[in-house]
């Protein structure tokens, strides 16, 4: 399918032109206007003074303690501010960027009036396609009618706080966030008597215009509170919400009245109450090929499903559901939404779609696009987003027979390119902000398997490890997210690898991204020297603080002390070449004299990559299935009959080999099981 549409991925080109809630008119779920805190009379206007709110978001000594005063001053339990808050930010601020849906600061107050637009330089949002000048940025506007979803100026209406200060200073975003549960609270005319009766105000605070989103938020928020939670914030505050029992009241979310969703989708579980919104497979011009945007199939009975992959927009809810139904672009097959984290299908499961860059993968995987920017990081990255993403990937990996692991559960900027041409124009999203190791415990298969204790010594001397750096300590310097060069210092999913086992040495060079040999860089979309949160190493040796793995057919070097050890130790098996220079490709195609003469020969191409004898390299996946789907033409599937899966005698087994994945031949290798330590 290279140089077809289903080659590309979603990508900015296009301008961004409404902040991305509330446009589409998707069915029920779209947000909306409802809002306890709007209903009129004089039980919305009662509550703490102008003085008491200036009190309020008064400097305080850490944010903790900032959450603690404006529940005394707010009356609204410290519990349920606490949760809501970490459903809406994990209690991070981020000074004055909003997430997609335009929320600011610690409670998420929104003000949709403008986005920034996506930054290319010269594609670090990965996507493939042109856009503005390097380095630029461009502003659009567009103002909502209904006042009601900018909830920083309910805020600052009920607080008499200035809106720019409930953007800017978190402890004011704070009061101003409990001024709204507040108000919400005092509308429902529900007598507070203990956490349970705060469910009314804490699903209107996800402003959702359908009972099952907001439901599905207050669940959330109760279900922190029950658990408890406790993180060091990305600008470095303690929080802590203990564990409380509570739980949520659904009789008293449905006295919302708000509008029902419409019937779950065959491949989306009912607490989750995805909404469809059909991508079109329909022609669009006059050749065969003219059509869009996915192919028909019969997965997982004519083509196994192996892989989720995980992807981020590069563009606002309203710009994603226009291109995804837009029948000459490309297709996904889930679409999340930052602000509630909202799900809509768009293309069946049965079927490929569009979405990876590689054929091979889009045959064998379904994928998720979640509303965000990968330059941009933990502003787009909501844990309502985290959540609800895992747990449709928990669904669909149980309904799919697909294991929760890493080397299944993977980022578009691991899928590899196809041929050695197409290797620079791959994808990076989600790029290095989006927190594996708190998405994976979410999906209840820690990446950190093996705990804290077994680090340390253990880590040390492991002949196989896992890369577990810890996503809220782990800063490394990354260049090229804004105008000027700088990426704002946040956490981030990866450590680097370098050519040699000391600092200053160069990072690694990856052939593909740079053919003349040049070392790799630390700009935001360059994945060439990074090991991700879930990658598995075959160590070659130690020399004190550094372990020597193997990358891309060479050693590449990590720093992980004993004391504070980046990986944890693992067994795996792990596949050894046969011989030097053995090729590794992109792709699982079958050889030639598997296809009928009707069908042309796909060639398998090596990649400009080779692993040699010594060398080890962990299996990421067993038993790919070696096979090619020909659907060319929207003749060749106008039934699912017509389309042909061509099936390959040739082994292969997928290995963690770079950054990205890569398959090798099984004649070529020995496959041995590796675990223990060093000798």
């Amino acid at each position: 399918m290279l140089g077809s549409p289903r080659s590309q991925g979603l990508h900015s080109a296009r301008r961004r032109t409404a902040v991305g809630l509330g446009l589409t008119g998707l069915v029920a779920s779209t947000l909306g206007a409802v809002t306890l805190a709007s209903a009129p009379g004089p039980s919305a206007a009662a509550g703490p003074s102008t003085a008491d709110w200036a009190a309020c978001a008064a400097p305080a000594p850490s944010r903790q303690a900032a959450f603690a005063r404006a529940a005394e001053v707010s009356g609204v339990p410290e519990e349920v501010l606490l949760g809501v808050s970490y459903l809406q930010s994990r209690w991070d601020d981020h000074g004055t960027s909003p997430s997609t849906s335009g929320g600011y600061g610690p409670l998420h107050l929104t003000a949709v009036e403008s986005t920034p637009a996506a930054l290319t330089d010269p594609d670090p949002l990965g996507k493939g396609e042109g856009g503005p000048e390097p380095g630029s940025r461009e502003m659009t506007t567009s103002r909502m009618d209904d006042t009601q979803l900018r909830t920083l100026d309910r805020a600052a209406d009920l607080t008499g706080l200035p809106a720019d200060r409930l953007e800017a200073d978190d402890v004011a975003n704070i009061c101003g966030g409990a001024a709204l549960l507040a108000a919400d609270q005092r509308a429902s005319g529900v007598e507070a008597r203990d956490l349970g009766d705060w469910s009314a105000a804490v699903a209107a605070y996800s402003r959702a215009a359908d009972e099952a989103t907001a439901l599905r938020f207050a669940r959330d928020v109760f279900a922190v509170i029950r658990s408890g939670e406790a993180r060091r914030t990305n600008d470095g505050e303690r929080v802590r919400l203990p564990a409380t029992a509570a739980r949520v009241d659904p009789a008293a979310v449905a006295a919302l009245d708000l509008a029902q969703a419409g019937p779950a989708t065959a491949d989306c579980n009912a607490r989750l109450a995805c909404a469809s919104v059909p991508a079109p497979y329909e022609q669009y011009g006059e050749t065969p090929g003219e059509y869009g945007n996915h192919d028909l199939a019969d997965r997982p009975e004519d083509l196994d499903l192996d892989y989720l992959v995980i992807h981020d927009t590069e563009a606002t809810w309203d710009t994603t559901l226009d291109l995804v139904t837009d029948p000459t672009y490309v297709s996904w097959h889930y679409s999340l939404r930052s602000a509630d984290g909202h799900i809509a299908q768009h293309v069946p499961v049965d079927d490929p779609a569009w979405h990876a860059g590689n054929w091979y993968v889009n045959m064998h995987s379904i994928g998720l696009e979640h509303e965000g920017f990968a330059a941009e990081g933990a502003s787009w990255y909501t844990e309502n987003l985290y959540r609800t993403s895992a747990r449709l990937v928990r669904h669909l990996g149980e309904r799919y027979d697909i294991p929760l692991d890493r080397g299944h559960v993977i980022g578009h900027d691991q899928v590899p390119g196809t041929t050695p041409a197409t290797v620079r124009g791959m994808h990076w999203d989600p790029g290095p902000y989006w927190d594996w190791e708190h998405y994976f415990d979410l999906l209840r298969a820690p990446i950190d398997q093996t705990g804290a204790a077994a680090r340390g010594r253990g880590a040390r001397d492991a002949r196989v490890v896992t890369v577990a750096p810890g996503f809220r300590g782990n800063r490394q310097p990354l260049s090229g997210c804004t105008e000027s060069g700088a990426c704002r210092p946040q956490a981030t999913n990866f450590v680097p690898l370098q050519q040699r086992p000391r600092w200053g040495s160069p990072l690694v060079a990856d052939a593909g991204l740079r053919p003349d040999g040049s070392p790799s860089t630390t700009q935001v979309s360059d994945i060439g020297a990074r090991a991700t949160a879930g990658h598995r190493f075959r160590v070659a040796e130690r020399r004190g603080a550094w372990l020597g793995v193997w990358y891309l057919g060479d050693l590449a070097w990590m720093h992980s002390p004993r004391k504070d050890p980046v990986v944890v130790p693992d067994r795996a098996r792990v596949v050894v070449p046969r011989r030097d220079d053995v090729p590794v490709y992109g792709r699982a195609y079958p050889e030639e004299s598997a296809y009928p003469a009707s069908i042309p020969v796909q060639e398998v191409v090596p990649l400009q990559y080779t692993m040699d004898r010594g060398q080890g390299y962990v299996v990421a996946d067993a038993d790919p299935e070696t096979d090619y789907y020909y659907a060319k033409s929207f003749q060749c599937a106008t039934t699912v009959d017509d389309c042909t899966e061509v099936e390959g005698a040739d082994d292969y087994l997928m290995v963690w080999f770079g950054h990205r994945m890569a398959y090798v031949r099984a004649d070529d290798v020995r496959v041995r099981t590796v675990g223990g330590t060093l000798r």
